[in-house]
C-alpha cells in the first residue's frame, strides 16, 4: 500500500521555522519525485518545492527560494522541508505527493500529474 504520511507542522511566529517530514511507503523511493505543496484558506493549491533523489535535484516556487530547504534520506525514504524565516503568507494546510520519473531532465520540472498524495499538515504563523 502507498503511503505519504506528512507531518511536523504546527503554530509558529512570524520570522520562526518549522521542519516538515514526508515518510513515503509501498513504492520505490528512487524512481519518484516528492514535492511539497501547500493550500491556504480560500486558496487554490500550489507546488511549493520539489526533489528527486537519483540526483538530488530540487526545485522551489519563487515565494520560498532563499527561506526554504528541500532535503531526502533514501535510507528513512523521507523528504524534509526545512522552513525558515515564515511569515504569515506561509499559513496553509501542507501536503506531500510522490510523482513517478519518466525524463531524468525534468523530474522536478513543474507540480503537476501527482500520481500519489499524502494527507496534509497544517502550518500556522502568527504576527
Amino acid at each position: 500500500e502507498v503511503q505519504l504520511q506528512a507531518s511536523g507542522g504546527g503554530l509558529v511566529q512570524a520570522g520562526g521555522s518549522l521542519r516538515l517530514s514526508c515518510a513515503a511507503s509501498g513504492f520505490s523511493f528512487d524512481d519518484y519525485a516528492i514535492a511539497w505543496f501547500r493550500q491556504a484558506p480560500g486558496k487554490e493549491r500550489e507546488g511549493v518545492s520539489c526533489i528527486w533523489s537519483g540526483d538530488g535535484s530540487t526545485s522551489y516556487v519563487d515565494s520560498v527560494k532563499g527561506r526554504f530547504i528541500i532535503s531526502s534520506d533514501n535510507f528513512k525514504n523521507t523528504v524534509y522541508l526545512q522552513m525558515n524565516s515564515l511569515n504569515l503568507e506561509d499559513t496553509a494546510v501542507y501536503y506531500c505527493a510522490a510523482r513517478v520519473v519518466v525524463s531524468t531532465a525534468h523530474a522536478c520540472t513543474g507540480f503537476y500529474g501527482m500520481d500519489y498524495w499524502g494527507k496534509g499538515t497544517q502550518v500556522t504563523v502568527s504576527s
